[in-house]
């Protein structure tokens, strides 16, 4: 029988499991740095950063290479020591309550060797949950349907170093997962996935906030990835947090509100344009791309068109994606330092 529920383990999840108290904080960092030393001298990655993450959100850590995406998620696991600062998961110290703050969270942390790859996919659920205090009678049910949900259960017992690179990170989402914890951090989980591969980890991502009330964690250098599925995105550059707003408003902030794209059928030769606009043929079609000083402009130009037998196809306002925001804030960033 299939399971109808292959993310929560057996069953529907629990209203509790899915009910969170109202501006409930599953992860908390506050004051967090790390210096580690190099034959080249100190290298700050994580300065004085803060986050507060509500239970239930997906959200992400962007930044560029060497920003401190990795440090931070590591520091937030407990795997690397502060040199200042604490970490808090669903109120748990993370110093001062590792055990407690650890039974909290499952992570996939950039790279392949999440799992253990002599053992099969199911002796390596045994072993993660088993690791989490779980026993082994209760682990079973739940790694079968995760098994199951991920297309691994007919072959859960080859060893998982025969498995290619997308099924090895869906073991590795498994594993996080088995032990049914509310919070996930997810670092870089769909690099060098196939799009078939990359598609379920990214539908997963999704459930796990949506249908089952967890809280993600997830740093990508993926744009569309995080624009398609995070609630909040933070922005991390050498360091620091420059940027911390839900998706829309971080869109919102950066939009060029006057400016327009007009798609016509065919092909406009000689088309006269008001200043600032531009035209691109697109296959069997012009786009006409400008800024709008005067709405009055704006209306003319689609008047023009009319008046020229140019079937009008489309007119939108142009939306930034999250590449030209975060581009935007880096040079904002650049000019402050």
């Amino acid at each position: 029988m299939k399971p109808s529920s292959p993310i929560a383990g057996v069953g529907q999840p629990s209203a509790a499991r899915l009910a969170h108290p109202p501006e409930s904080i599953a992860v908390e960092a506050e004051g967090l740095s790390k210096t580690f030393h190099s034959l080249n001298g100190p290298i700050r990655a994580v300065d004085s950063l803060d986050l507060s993450i509500p239970a239930g959100q997906v959200f992400g850590l962007l930044g560029p290479n060497g920003a401190g995406k990795t440090t931070t998620i590591k520091l937030l696991l407990g795997l690397v020591t502060p040199d200042e600062g604490r970490v808090r998961l669903n109120g748990y110290d993370v110093a001062r309550a590792r055990g407690q703050a650890m039974r909290q969270v499952g992570a996939v942390l950039e790279g392949s060797r999440n799992v253990y790859w002599t053992l099969s996919a199911w002796q390596n659920l045994i072993y993660f949950g088993r690791l989490k205090g779980m026993s082994t009678a209760s682990i079973r049910p739940r790694a079968e349907y995760l098994l199951r949900a991920l297309g691994l259960w007919e072959r859960r017992h080859e060893t998982v170093g025969g498995y290619s690179r997308g099924m090895q990170q869906k073991v590795a989402v498994a594993a996080a997962l088995v032990a049914d914890p509310s919070i996930v951090l997810f670092d870089e989980p769909t690099l060098g996935l196939d799009v078939e591969a990359a598609r379920t980890v990214k539908d997963w991502i999704a459930r796990l906030a949506q249908e089952h009330g967890k809280t993600v964690l997830l740093t990508t250098h993926q744009l569309d990835v995080a624009e398609e599925l995070c609630h909040r995105i933070a922005i991390i550059r050498q360091g620091k947090i420059v940027a911390d707003l839900p998706v829309s408003d971080l869109l919102a902030r950066f939009r060029p509100q006057d400016m327009y794209q007009i798609t016509i059928r065919g092909r406009a030769v000689g088309l006269e344009l008001p200043p600032g606009f531009q035209a691109r043929a697109e296959d069997s079609s012009t786009v006409i791309v400008g800024r709008v000083e005067d709405p009055l402009h704006l209306y003319k130009l689609i008047d023009g068109l009319r008046d020229g037998g140019l079937p009008l196809l489309s007119v939108s306002q142009v939306q930034p994606d999250l590449e030209e925001v975060i581009l935007d804030l880096f040079k904002g960033a650049a000019h402050d330092d």
